[in-house]
């Protein structure tokens, strides 16, 4: 049996160990991660700062820099993040659909583990523990595949994550991280269909695209996000402009951060001039389609638009521009264009608001609100595996109960069916 295989296995078997301990037990190893976390920082911190000049001398992008990055501000996040997964309530066990039928049978649903998850993702090492806290809680086992960028921070954190786990009894190969960068091993994981009852990825559409040929896994893709705001011709500039800001500029490197402005004619001539010199002055460089290039003419920050640019995940200060007619034109452009993951109205019109709700169809969609909301913490769900674009079995953040799956209990008294 190949190493992975060998994983694999252990994995399975602490699986059910997890599924079936106390909710206390697991909430024990949150509370202990937590404080890890926040007591632990200075191992970590100096294995990420390793990985860091190690990726830059490389070559690295600096929005896949700034993804790789922690500071004691993330770390101190993360570990709320844990202890408000600690906090949630238990699912496992949760009985759903109660009812009792014509012919006395009483039949309910009971949420369960999906069992154990191969999660791959890249550059983040936050991933590490947001994926075990959030199995902590849903009795889920992992095995962990970061990036060869992250290896020493996710080291350190795995590290941290199986001091949790041992502190509270449960088994330590519940979370497993693969220490080997070989992409073989990566291929490997994807055939572990015996072992694995689902895979995410998290990176970039090359990623997804990957364990997607090569998965004999069943795969959730998500995380690609080419995401718009249309400013409706009823909107409040003023408030525009900052939702328009936090959607770009807060952290452009992230899947959820702002991609495309669509911007009503009728307000083009007063508005993109302001949102190019507030932008502006944070480094964002523009792309313009013609219209919005005929308002902005001159100014050294924009330049024209290519036809690839509206499809372009920037991932960094860049914001296409495009103006358009109207509802009609904003919804056109965005069924042709997203990637089905974070879009949204700026309106002062409930009509229009309701419109855009009922026909963009992406996993969040944002009315008055800026796209960096579509995050499992933000939305109250204590983190996320992944951000799902598809349908099955879930969509937008992958929280607490995203990560289970129920069966069917029926109970008679020693009922036969005519």
């Amino acid at each position: 049996m190949s190493t992975l295989r060998t994983t694999g296995a252990a994995a399975r078997v602490a699986a059910r160990t997890l599924a079936l301990a106390p909710a206390a037990q697991r909430t024990q190893a949150l509370h202990a991660l937590a404080d890890a976390l926040r007591t632990q920082q200075q191992l970590v911190l100096a294995s990420n700062a390793a990985d860091l000049a190690a990726a830059r001398s490389a070559g690295i992008s600096e929005p896949l820099a700034e993804r790789l990055l922690l500071n004691d501000r993330r770390l101190d996040a993360m570990a709320a993040d844990v202890a408000a997964v600690a906090a949630a309530p238990d699912p496992i066990g949760e009985k759903f659909d109660e009812r009792t039928l014509a012919n006395g049978l009483q039949v309910h649903r009971q949420r369960v583990p999906l069992g154990v998850l191969g999660v791959v993702y890249e550059s983040r090492p936050n991933v590490t523990v947001d994926v075990a806290a959030l199995c902590l809680r849903t009795g889920n086992a992992a095995i962990l595949r970061g990036g060869s960028e992250a290896l020493r921070s996710n080291l350190a954190l795995g590290a941290l994550v199986r001091n949790a786990l041992a502190a509270a009894g449960l088994p330590v190969a519940a979370i497993q991280l693969i220490e080997s960068t070989d992409r073989a091993q990566l291929l490997e994981l994807l055939q572990l269909q015996e072992h694995l009852d689902l895979l995410i990825p998290r990176g970039g559409n090359a990623l997804h695209q990957f364990c997607r040929e090569h998965s004999r896994v069943p795969v959730i893709t998500g995380g690609v996000g080419v995401c718009h705001l249309y400013v409706d011709a009823s909107a409040n500039q003023a408030a525009a402009l900052d939702v328009i800001y936090n959607a770009k500029v807060q952290r452009p490197s992230v899947c959820n951060a702002l991609d495309t402005l669509l911007v009503d004619a009728a307000l083009a001539p007063a508005l993109l001039p302001a949102v190019v010199a507030r932008l502006g002055a944070a480094g964002v460089a523009f792309r313009a389609d013609g219209a919005a290039l005929a308002v902005l003419a001159g100014n050294p920050a924009v330049s024209a638009a290519a036809a690839a640019d509206f499809d372009t995940e920037w991932l960094a200060l860049v914001l296409g521009l495009k103006v358009v007619s109207g509802l009609d034109e904003a919804l056109a452009h965005i069924a042709q264009h997203s990637t089905a993951h974070s879009d949204g109205i700026l309106t002062q019109t409930e009509a229009h608001a309701a419109r855009f709700v009922a026909e963009v169809d992406s996993a969040g969609v944002f009315v008055n609100a800026s796209t960096r909301f579509n995050d499992g913490a933000q939305l109250g769900l204590g983190g996320e595996t992944a951000v799902s674009t598809q349908r099955l079995h879930v969509r937008g953040p992958m929280g607490i109960s995203e990560l289970t799956t129920y069966k069917w209990v029926v109970r008679g008294n020693y009922a036969v069916r005519e």
